[in-house]
């Protein structure tokens, strides 16, 4: 992905006090690209921390004590500094990871995710998985390294629920499935995650449309086939400035996609805007915090080079470091292009990717209803905003689950065989067969039944009642 684009994380924080080598100051076009990776502020994780005593989160509370016992062992294990900690962690990491597999492409050429709304989404899921498909969702939300994760996880989405961000979550309901109580409770209580029926596809679009202040009017286009269940929700952030850019300096400037190629855009301007700058000389990059009034601050990571791949640069990038070397702000001329932008993407490629194909493949979702059920579709939306007030973030993600149905298998193409001996696995006959039926008329795809085309060769662009064209 070399695009000569800004490496944005919006980041829960605020400013640190910390010594760090700066660069001079200069004129310094930013350009933001990815939003929502949460961690929490500084300052407040470090008083806290010197208030709690340390809690060791790397194993599950003992079997042998009371249910009693193990839920307040959780509730402490996930108060505690590190179990927060823990949690950020994981959630940037998965974003990292997403943007190395996300491809751009000439129609999305930035992409702009919300790795906290899709752990969101996965770690639902999990309440409702069992066996190996819950222990394969848990190693790649947080490596088993949290005790207690789904506490852990509620603990955090309440701190964040103080913020300027929104948090809405929904189950859906379609018809022909009975979810099991337990998994109902368990969503609700964690993740305050309220079971609906589903009644139509603007039912959706209108809960999501709420949710995000109106900025995402049409998350979904149709109602997914087979769709049983749905797991969803949306994250809306609207924060403004501490610093805001004056409307009367901004003006058209460019933003240089490579050496040879750039783009007109409007850019923001302020001669001495109070800024937290470095430069990391691992990173070859210039870092920058913007912050915003409510404990949230836009951290932007720019190569020097003037290019950006997130694949060598996800090597050596660890986004809570960054935040803390930040050094105290001072006046710096700086000059951030405006933008409005969209993404959006189904999941499923780049999951499997990441080795959870088997949550679409075979999985045990036994904790959530009856029945053998398949994760058909995970779909992710995304918008942002910035201007001279401050920025405008929003995200929905959707888990659909489908009832698994036998595979289907038609032999309507040209195919090879092999007749095997099972014991000894000597091929008896080989064989390829393009045509069952050699002296019957060749007939134009999508077409059969007429005579009329008698002789012509099998178009393979046309698709008929044969099935889809041989790849």
């Amino acid at each position: 992905m070399d695009l000569c684009l800004t490496l944005l994380v919006i980041c829960l924080c605020s400013q640190g006090m910390t010594n760090a080598e700066v660069a001079e100051d200069e004129s310094i076009p930013l350009v933001p690209l990815i939003p929502l990776i949460p961690s929490h502020p500084r300052e407040r994780v470090e008083n806290e921390s010197a208030t709690e005593a340390p809690t060791t989160i790397t194993s599950r509370p003992s079997g042998g004590s009371s249910e009693e016992e193990q839920d307040e062992s959780c509730l402490s294990v996930s108060q505690s500094p590190q179990s927060r900690e823990a949690i950020a962690a994981s959630i940037q990491k998965l974003g990292i990871q997403l943007l190395q597999n996300l491809e751009t492409t000439p129609e999305q050429p930035n992409v702009i995710i919300s790795p906290f709304s899709i752990s969101l989404a996965l770690s639902q899921l999990a309440l409702g998985a069992v066996n190996e498909t819950e222990e394969l969702l848990m190693h790649h939300l947080h490596e088993n390294t949290l005790a207690c994760y789904h506490e852990s996880l509620h603990n955090v989405l309440e701190k964040l629920r103080n913020t300027d961000l929104q948090i809405a979550t929904r189950i859906f309901l379609g018809q022909g499935i009975e979810p099991k109580q337990d998994f109902v409770h368990e969503s609700q209580r964690l993740y305050d995650s309220e079971p609906t029926a589903l009644e139509s596809l603007q039912q959706i679009n209108d809960w999501v449309e709420k949710a995000t202040n109106g900025k995402m009017t049409e998350f979904l286009s149709a109602l997914p086939p087979d769709l049983l269940l749905m797991l969803i929700n949306a994250v809306h952030f609207k924060g403004e400035w501490k610093a805001r850019f004056d409307p009367r300096f901004t003006s058209r400037g460019v933003f240089y996609l490579d050496d040879k190629h750039m783009v007109d855009v409007e850019v923001m301007e302020d001669a001495k805007h109070p800024l937290s700058l470095f430069t990391d000389n691992e990173l070859e990059a210039q870092v920058a915090s913007f912050p915003f009034q409510k404990s949230m601050s836009l951290l932007v990571v720019m190569p020097m080079s003037g290019q950006l791949n997130v694949s060598s640069l996800a090597a050596k990038l660890n986004i809570s470091d960054l935040y803390n070397r930040l050094p105290k702000e001072r006046a710096v001329q700086v000059r951030v292009p405006k933008f409005k932008l969209e993404y959006a993407q189904e999941l499923q490629d780049v999951f499997t990717k990441l080795g959870l194909g088997e949550m679409f493949s075979n999985p045990n979702l036994a904790n959530m209803a009856d029945g053998p059920l398949l994760v058909s579709s995970v779909m992710h939306k995304s918008c942002m905003e910035l201007n001279e007030e401050g920025a405008e973030a929003a995200a929905a993600t959707a888990i659909v689950i489908s009832r698994a149905s036998n595979p289907i298998f038609h032999l309507s193409q040209p195919f090879l065989f092999v007749l095997m001996d099972d014991m000894t696995q000597v091929p008896v006959f080989m064989g390829v067969i393009n045509n069952p039926n050699p002296g019957a008329p060749i007939l134009r795809r999508g077409e059969f039944g007429n005579a009329d085309k008698v002789g012509f060769p099998i178009d393979k662009n046309y698709v008929g009642s044969f099935g889809s064209p041989p790849k």
